[in-house]
């Protein structure tokens, strides 16, 4: 392992170094960019310390600990456990160690270089503050760039990506997580996961043995985003779509809409399958979505899917016969306007079939669930009318 020293050819206040043999001098912020030490120019720590707001000094364990950096340069890693050094210190033969691990091999009977396996001919061990210095400032760069990135969401999201590429169990959850948040609250995020092959990652994270905590927190995520056909059709993998089915059935209630509305972005005509989207099982967990009065936004993107499967001619059979209609003309007294619009326009379209017109006159609350509609519209109009004509006699 090269010694690095203080050079004595130094400028006023200018850190410099050189590596031993050599004869090679550099200086810090030479010595941590690319090329010599692999590391990231453009961040200032001056003198090798690196301070955040209010004067606190970065401590290294920490930094090391959060950065949990897969490639670190060799000459920081300590031969014995293989970690970044905190506190390296140099024996006669001109190999560095962890202090702490090498005073414990030297407890344990030890009297030779671990590396070299020479004898020691003297058992001191010098701290080898330049080469501390250089570790410290590289770490600095880079956790003062982590830093810098995870406080801007575009960066943040960038940064969660990576992360999904590599976590798996909780911590992927997590991540999705905490994904979803930022996309949610930032259409910048939405823009730099789309950009940045995000869709395509987190696509490839549904299939047949995804759990339900993956899959909702990933459509969780799909659902806010701008999809093209392409994304559309790697979605409208069976597995896929059997996936999200299993959670409209049986997931929370936010998973349950979320899968609705993920579902009905999928269905454009471009990608449209009559063959996976009409499935009795999609549509008995849509109906039950929409029967649950608890929940107004369950019911409204319940009928907004309903309406827009409905739109397909070959899927309207299968809607009538899982019992659609009466269930709908349950809900229509309750209905706000938006969400009644799209259950008038599904009865008007299923009533196109003569299996619709039957269900239609069979269900014995299709006339007193208009009537009672009518009478609503009748008493809505008729307050507008007093409020005009009130504001006229004024």
């Amino acid at each position: 392992m090269p010694m690095f020293e203080v050079s004595s050819r130094k400028r006023e206040g200018d850190v410099r170094f050189e590596v031993g043999g050599g004869g090679h001098v550099l200086d810090l912020d030479t010595a941590v960019k690319d090329g010599i030490l692999g590391g990231t120019g453009g961040v200032g720590v001056g003198g090798g310390i690196c301070v955040v707001g209010g004067g606190e000094k970065l401590d290294l364990q920490k930094m090391i600990e959060e950065l949990d950096l897969v490639e670190v340069p060799s000459v920081f890693i300590c031969p014995i456990s293989l970690e970044p050094m905190q506190d390296p210190v140099t024996l006669c033969t001109g190999q560095t160690y962890e202090r702490s691990n090498i005073l414990k091999w030297f407890s344990l009977g030890h009297f030779t270089c671990p590396t070299t396996m020479q004898e020691l001919w003297d058992d001191t061990v010098t701290p080898n503050k330049t080469l501390y210095h250089l570790i410290y400032t590289w770490f600095s760069q880079k956790y003062l760039l982590m830093k810098k990135r995870s406080e801007d969401v575009q960066g943040r999201a960038s940064e969660l990506l990576e992360t999904l590429k590599k976590v798996k169990g909780q911590a992927r959850v997590q991540a999705l997580k905490e994904l979803q948040k930022v996309v949610a609250a930032h259409a910048s995020a939405k823009k730099t996961v789309v950009d940045e092959g995000g869709v395509s990652l987190i696509s490839s994270l549904l299939g047949p043995f995804t759990s339900h905590a993956v899959g909702s927190e990933a459509i969780g995520i799909l659902v806010n985003l701008t999809l093209d056909s392409a994304m559309k059709a790697n979605l409208t993998e069976p597995a896929k779509i059997s996936l999200m089915v299993d959670m409209l059935n049986e997931g929370s209630i936010d998973t349950k809409i979320n899968c609705t509305k993920l579902i009905e972005m999928l269905i454009d005509e471009s990608v449209f399958r009559s063959e996976f989207v009409p499935s009795l099982s999609l549509l008995v967990g849509l109906l039950r979505l929409v029967k649950d009065k608890r929940h107004p936004n369950g019911i409204s993107a319940g009928l907004s899917l309903l309406k827009t499967m409905c739109s397909h001619k070959q899927v309207r059979n299968l809607v009538v016969s899982v019992g659609a209609v009466p269930q709908i003309v349950e809900l229509l007294p309750n209905l706000n306007p938006d969400c009644l619009e799209s259950a008038l326009y599904i009865l008007d379209v299923l009533s196109s079939l003569q299996e619709g017109k039957l269900a239609l006159k069979d269900c014995p609350n299709t006339i007193p669930n208009v009537v009672r509609l009518l009478m609503r519209i009748r008493r809505v109009v008729l307050s507008m009318h007093c409020r005009f004509c009130g504001r006229f006699a004024n």
